[in-house]
């Protein structure tokens, strides 16, 4: 590797990242050209990932390929006590059934961003487990409980007398103690992440290691350009969501956030978005760009062609105002919907979450029915004959009741 090699290496591996801790004696194992291990731990505590975690995702895959070793652990241990960073009450475990059906989607998805000939999956419980309650106990001894309440989130919640449940301290140390397994000369995760990953740190130098670099990501924002991408938020862009669904979301976010999801999400160079960015100061319609984003993207997740095709079908729909014409007819069954109201039909179809969302929806008037805006959640709706249901602009359902 060249000298301007090396240079734009790092350069790629620095790029959006928020912190780096132990930067000098991770840049000086890069400029000898030592082949690294990569870690980055995943809880599967959701069934699907999303363009949230693929900020981390993204920065494995550069690592990946620049020739370093990457760790993809999956949390199911872990998962199963809960992460507490930034929850203000107890967090409920999951059950072992819950995070291993989890945890076979993590495995499917990630593949999408990851080459799985060059990445090893692990899971934390094939040496939790082992670990065994003496060994729990000697883990717990490295920690003491005054370190622990310097954590944000726990002071916060023993300043307001909220409950702290001691197994939630003992999620750092396990995090920390799979560093300490798996040898990790670089952990990744997010900003929300830092005291987990310090952990870390201090477990290896106490076993003798080499304290691993730390790099930190910063938090996706949703769609909503505020809060956190979340799928409990509704905020958030799912890796396997269909390919016109993905478009659509992307072309939502703010002129201001795409800038965002360009440097943490796209292949593009620094350069070429810089070049972007020039060109619509030069009067190049934000649009325009977006439109490439979300190409970039669906295409990575779908293939080669997907892109294309789920731009042109985003600028037959909306604008030209077309209804897509692939909708198949779906079959509506009322008994399992629990009636035929409006609200019951448009939540059973999946066109909302829920009921009380179908009726705010239709106070919005985001409601059509054969392009004729509905007026109350609770009307009946005819059985026999299909009709096309629309929730908002994105949404479309060929709709039968029997």
């Amino acid at each position: 590797m060249t000298r301007s090699d090396a240079q734009d290496a790092l350069a790629l591996l620095w790029r959006g990242t928020a912190e780096v801790i132990g930067f000098d004696a991770l840049k000086k194992k890069l400029d000898k050209g030592d082949r690294l291990r990569v870690k980055a731990g995943f809880d599967p505590t959701a069934p699907d990932l999303h363009l949230g975690h693929l900020v981390l995702l993204q920065k494995l895959r550069q690592f990946q390929q620049l020739g370093h070793e990457i760790l993809f652990v999956i949390g199911d241990f872990t998962a199963m006590i809960g992460d507490p960073t930034g929850k203000n009450v107890t967090r409920q475990p999951l059950s072992r059934e819950d995070v291993l059906r989890n945890a076979e989607t993590y495995q499917e998805q990630v593949f999408r961003v990851l080459d799985p000939d060059a990445t090893r999956v692990v899971f934390n419980s094939d040496w939790l487990r082992d670990l065994g309650a003496d060994g729990m106990v000697r883990l717990a001894a490295r920690h003491t409980v005054a370190r622990m309440l310097e954590r944000e989130d726990f002071a916060k919640r023993f300043g307001a007398q909220q409950p702290i449940a001691i197994h939630e301290f003992l999620y750092p140390l396990i995090q920390g103690y799979d560093s300490v397994v798996l040898r990790a000369d670089v952990e990744l995760g997010g900003t929300d992440q830092r005291f987990n990953l310090l952990v870390g740190r201090q477990l290896q130098e106490g076993d003798g290691q080499p304290p691993q670099a730390i790099m930190m990501m910063p938090i996706l924002e949703g769609l909503d350009g505020v809060q956190k991408m979340s799928k409990s938020l509704g905020n958030y862009v799912g890796i396997a969501e269909a390919p016109t669904e993905m478009f659509g979301k992307l072309m939502s976010v703010s002129d201001t956030l795409m800038w965002r999801y360009f440097e943490l999400l796209s292949d593009r160079s620094s350069a070429g978005i810089d070049d972007l960015r020039a060109s619509v100061d030069a009067g190049t319609n934000p649009r325009d760009i977006k439109l490439a984003l979300a190409g970039e993207l669906v295409e990575r997740f779908h293939g080669v062609g997907a892109g294309d095709a789920a731009r042109d079908a985003f600028l037959a729909r909306f604008q030209r105002k077309e209804v897509p014409n692939d909708l198949p007819e779906q079959l509506i069954s009322t008994d399992e919907a629990g009636g035929n109201t409006l609200a019951q039909v448009l939540k059973a179809a999946g066109l909302v979450s829920s009921t009380s969302e179908a009726h705010r929806l239709v106070k919005q008037g985001a409601v059509k029915i054969d392009g004729e805006r509905a007026g109350d959640g609770n009307a009946p709706c005819a059985d026999g004959e299909a009709h096309l249901y629309q929730v908002g602009k994105r949404r479309f359902a060929r709709l039968r009741l029997a």
